[in-house]
């Protein structure tokens, strides 16, 4: 019995025989053409079956996940018609006149080494995206497809996993991933959590592990391989033990959020698209605490009409049935950004120009996703958000808009609805004056990721940064701390709406905070559920 610690990448329990998968290395030829139009046909015609398998892909995504984990396939799709992929590999054709598959490969490696080697986390992750879609341009170039089958229930262990030979796996026999790269924002990790799998990464998997007898711990990122009899009599307890707490959660669908002697919180959960509030609905959410807007730009081609974005906002509300959505403003920027901003690339986007700051730059833009969500306003009950802000005058800035917003709605005999108006506490500099910032403010919600991410200086994204990063730490509590005592002074209420408010060791400390309202994923409102009702209030 052998057992490896890697890095915690989504919970659960995992017993089974190991599939090894080593995607197959194609021997690409350099030959010399004559014929360079002739290549770059078959070049496009490559890319044209590329295009028909992602749109494949995609579709059965958007069934089997959400959609905006879906988004994965969709940014391949654009990737497909990038400007400075495509430039290189036809002049490699033309110029150096070589073969279609010898100008994708070394193009593949080039660009994706070009990212590998970069210190941002996030463009880091992106190499795999293009050798992701570089492979498929060869498939069809060359014949023939990686098709991952799985005779059996098989925990599944790889160098790195594309999203590609995630999806085509056969979802009811994937048991759990265990792969040497990846962190807790790789490609792998957002699908191991869609499929609801357990995951670790950090552990270099060997071929000669196939079919051997494994483990998973995904709570404690532990890996173990040959388990004895005794070690698998224990974790075979241990899955069970996390059946029958499924089980009781049901049991929690229903009821009021209330902690022993009857504190009241509001427990919503977070949304990406429409799919995701049919997963709050199911999972009895009182609300949406964060509707992110960024998957109707970023699925577009172009820029969202007033139209498109209200029908969304509308059916949202809609399916709520009354309870609250709180819908998070366009908060894109240089890390994320569809392509018809023309935005310029940024060295750090994450201190760049996103979030409201975007927003205050591209009015037009901005006014018509107000449009749409006042309007929206007339359907259901629906709150607005104002993402990153930093300052009281960026706060007047945006009620000035919605008020303009809101008047033009007036004067066209447009139906719409008023709206409560928050900021969203992302920053230490929005928490340090957050005194200030609630006589601007109908309430807070504080995103945690962020606000960890710039107070402790550390890139979340970053899996070199994992061990050192400590989301408990004693500043980002008195942060909140601080936030939340501000605002109930000034009579507004407070949420969390970052990955803090379903860390269910924290769920008493916030509630003892005074937090007034969790906002959480999904699967995650029936669990905090019933910590909630397990606490007992006692106000620091």
């Amino acid at each position: 019995m052998q057992e490896f610690r890697g890095r915690k990448i989504f919970d659960g329990i995992a017993v089974g025989r190991i599939f090894f998968y080593s995607r197959e290395q194609k021997k690409v030829v350099r030959r010399r053409i004559t014929d360079a139009e002739a290549e770059l046909a078959r070049f496009e015609e490559a890319k044209r079956t590329a295009r028909g398998q992602l749109e494949t892909l995609y579709d059965k995504a958007l069934k089997q996940i959400n959609r905006r984990d879906a988004q994965i396939f969709h940014t391949h799709l654009l990737m497909l018609d990038d400007y400075d992929l495509n430039d290189a590999i036809v002049n490699m054709v033309k110029n150096r006149r070589v073969n279609a598959e010898y100008a994708v490969a070394i193009t593949g490696d080039n660009f994706a080494a070009r990212f590998e080697n970069m210190e941002d986390e996030y463009f880091k992750s992106r190499s795999i995206d293009i050798r992701d879609v570089t492979e498929r341009i060869l498939d069809a170039l060359m014949g023939g497809e990686n098709d991952i089958a799985l005779d059996a229930q098989s925990i599944i262990a790889a160098a790195d996993l594309t999203p590609s030979e995630t999806l085509q796996m056969d979802k009811e026999k994937v048991l759990a991933f265990v792969t040497d790269k990846g962190s807790a924002n790789s490609h792998t990790a957002i699908l191991a959590r869609a499929l609801n799998v357990p995951a670790v990464a950090g552990i270099k998997a060997s071929g000669e592990w196939n079919e051997k007898m494994a483990i998973i711990d995904g709570y404690e990122a532990l890996f173990i391989l040959e388990p004895d009899e005794e070690t698998l009599e224990k974790y075979r307890k241990k899955q069970e033990d996390e059946k029958a707490r499924i089980r009781l959660l049901d049991e929690y669908k229903g009821r009021k959020t209330v902690t022993k002697n009857k504190k009241r919180i509001d427990l919503y959960a977070n949304a990406g698209s429409l799919d995701d509030i049919d997963a709050a609905v199911r999972n009895d959410a009182e609300g949406i605490g964060l509707f992110r807007t960024e998957f109707i730009f970023l699925e577009s081609e172009s820029e969202p009409t007033e139209e498109q974005q209200f029908d969304i906002y509308m059916h949202a509300a809609r399916k709520m049935a009354g309870k609250k959505v709180i819908i998070r403003t366009l908060d894109i920027g240089a890390d994320k950004q569809p392509s018809y901003t023309d935005m310029e690339k940024e060295a750090n986007p994450a201190m760049g120009c996103r979030g409201v700051r975007l927003c205050l730059t591209r009015t037009e833009m901005f006014k018509t996703q107000l449009r749409a969500i006042f309007r929206a306003c007339a359907y259901g009950n629906i709150a607005i958000m104002y993402p990153m802000i930093t300052s009281v005058d960026e706060v007047r800035a945006v009620k000035r808009i919605a008020e303009e917003v809101k008047e033009e709605l007036r004067q066209s005999s447009i139906t719409y609805g008023e709206a409560e108006q928050g900021i969203m506490i992302e920053t230490p500099a929005a928490a340090l004056i957050s005194d200030m910032l609630a006589k601007e403010a109908d309430f807070f919600s504080i995103g945690t990721n962020d606000l960890a991410q710039y107070t402790l200086a550390m890139d979340r994204q970053n899996s070199e940064l994992e061990k050192f990063f400590d989301p408990h730490h004693e500043a980002l509590m008195r942060l909140i701390k601080m936030t939340v005592k501000n605002a109930h002074d000034r009579g507004i209420w407070v949420g969390i709406c970052g990955e803090l408010a379903a860390d269910t060791s924290l769920t008493r400390k916030l509630i003892n905070m005074g937090v007034d309202e969790l906002s959480v994923a999904a699967g995650m409102v029936l669990p905090i559920r019933k910590e909630t009702a397990m606490c007992e209030y006692t106000p620091d």
